[in-house]
């Protein structure tokens, strides 16, 4: 069944749950992609997928509609891995904490009465 054929909002949201890969995604909601960059970015584009998608509200919307938000939400995501780089996008925790400010070291403080 294609994603124009859904009926059920919650139908698309159930088979994209269901997917098993990346590639799984990209043939449910019928967007192209390029295989060398899936490989290299296929967790951050569903990680950005995943962040534009909690600002959607799918519940009240036809099926059809629903599957058209949810392809829209990927091409999304995917082009922003084309313009740029995982590295560039940190969608992940570990990636913002690389370039995350420290905070400066305090040095030791050592009160005087202590030194002998």
């Amino acid at each position: 069944m294609s994603a124009s054929a859904v009926t059920d909002p919650a139908d698309i949201v159930a088979r994209l749950q269901r997917a098993g890969s990346a590639e799984e995604f990209f043939e449910l909601l019928g967007v192209e992609y390029d295989p060398k960059l899936l490989n290299v970015a296929r967790l951050h584009i569903l990680r950005r997928m995943g962040q534009y998608l909690a600002g959607e509200d799918l519940e009240h919307l036809p099926g059809d509609e629903a599957a058209a938000r949810c392809k829209a939400v990927l091409e999304r995501a995917y082009a922003d891995f084309v313009a740029s780089s995982p590295l560039d996008q940190r969608v992940f925790k570990v990636l913002k904490d690389a370039v995350a400010p420290k905070a400066p070291k305090r040095p030791a403080f050592v009160p005087l009465d202590a030194l002998k």
